[in-house]
């Protein structure tokens, strides 16, 4: 399994909105493909930060569903130009994970 730690910096004062737009429009249509969110996250103290983590069973599924979003005319079309309003792009951070033999997600 491969995890992909993902932190997003939001324009000032677009908390709830990305939220309603992140559980509302993205993650049904990420899992609609394949895509396992494992959680989402909003910071206690930072009304900026956004997190969420999401589960691949390999890096060639990970590579395919990528394809399969980041490519298609939804994304394209409908997905992007709306996520371009609310996060700051250029600050986004993945980090890629592997579990450890005692964690509770696998």
């Amino acid at each position: 399994m491969i995890f992909e730690l993902r932190q997003y910096r939001l324009k000032t004062g677009q908390r709830e909105r990305w939220v309603k737009w992140m559980e509302q429009k993205i993650i049904p249509y990420q899992v609609a493909l394949g895509v396992v969110v494992v959680g989402s996250f909003i910071a206690e103290e930072d009304p900026d930060l956004y997190v969420w983590i999401r589960r691949f069973d390999s890096e060639q599924e990970r590579q395919r569903l990528y394809t399969e979003m980041y490519e298609s005319p939804v994304w394209i079309n409908e997905i992007k130009p709306v996520n371009d309003g609310m996060i700051i792009r250029e600050k986004i951070e993945v980090t890629r994970l592997l579990a450890t033999p005692k964690s509770v997600i696998q």
